[in-house]
């Protein structure tokens, strides 16, 4: 069952008050869908810019309608509360986007136990964790889609050598991917991937990896025009696949990408895992 538009469909997606999460939410809401802006950012962050009310009024003023879920995917209880809110508030939940990431790029001696924790509680943790949550409304929506954020599977050592923690906690969001996707195929629940493939343009680019980096990234509506994309398709056809934004628009008739480099004449920087 091919959509043409996610109108009236309901979104619940983690992370969702700056960067990707929240392109992706502009990008439904252009279509009138309902979005559930679940993220931990109630108070403006100093280096980080919006919040969860924010993106609520860009999504309003988008043509979606927005509801802000205050919570920390670390936490059970939060999690739960934020799903049945939404659900509650919209009358069901369609979609799933695991967008929430926690990264820090260091080797095995310089990554502190704090920031292994936080990475495997946010990403893997958070990413079952919310589809667990999610999936008592998914099983009932007519062509439900979980997509996560996360990046091919690929069990090659030099993908871990550089950054092992970060690298597990990413690719066990990647098998979480795998296993939920046969597990639920009977249910017609579509479980996929998508992975960039170049740095994208957010704060955390800017932070962690300084301005150079962020000119050399795409911006987040690459990523956001290829999940819109993938959540129209088939969810008993389209489902276990680990898809990549540009591949994705390519596959669209879409070869020009030059809009969406934060400097048409950069040179791009790949991400990594590809």
């Amino acid at each position: 069952m091919e959509t043409q538009s996610l109108k009236q469909k309901t979104l619940f997606i983690t992370g969702a008050g700056r960067g990707i999460g929240k392109a992706i939410s502009l990008r439904a809401a252009a279509d009138g869908a309902n979005i559930a802006v679940a993220a931990k950012t109630v108070e403006p962050h100093p280096k980080l810019p919006g919040t969860i009310y924010t993106a609520v009024d860009e999504i309003e003023a988008a043509g979606g309608r927005g509801l802000a879920c205050p919570m920390d995917i670390r936490f059970e209880d939060q999690v739960r509360a934020a799903v049945e809110q939404a659900a509650e508030h919209f009358g069901g939940i369609d979609i799933l986007v695991n967008n929430a990431g926690a990264i820090f790029l260091a080797g095995t001696a310089d990554t502190p136990m704090k920031r292994f924790d936080l990475m495997h509680a946010v990403n893997v943790r958070g990413t079952f964790m919310t589809s667990q949550a999610c999936l008592p409304h998914l099983v009932r929506a007519a062509n439900s889609h979980i997509l996560s954020i996360a990046p091919p599977l690929n069990m090659e050592a030099k993908w871990f050598a550089p950054y092992p923690a970060y690298a597990m906690s990413k690719y066990g969001m990647s098998m979480c991917v795998l296993g939920m996707a046969e597990e639920l195929r009977p249910q017609g629940v579509a479980v996929n991937a998508l992975w960039p493939k170049t740095f994208i343009a957010t704060s955390a680019v800017r932070n962690m990896m300084g301005e150079d980096a962020f000119r050399r990234s795409r911006k987040p509506e690459i990523m956001a025009a290829a999940a819109h994309s993938i959540l129209l398709r088939d969810s008993r056809k389209c489902t276990g696949q680990f898809f990549v934004d540009e591949e994705v628009l390519a596959d669209d008739g879409v070869s020009d990408l030059t809009q969406y480099s934060v400097v048409p004449s950069a040179k791009l920087l790949p991400d990594v895992f590809l």
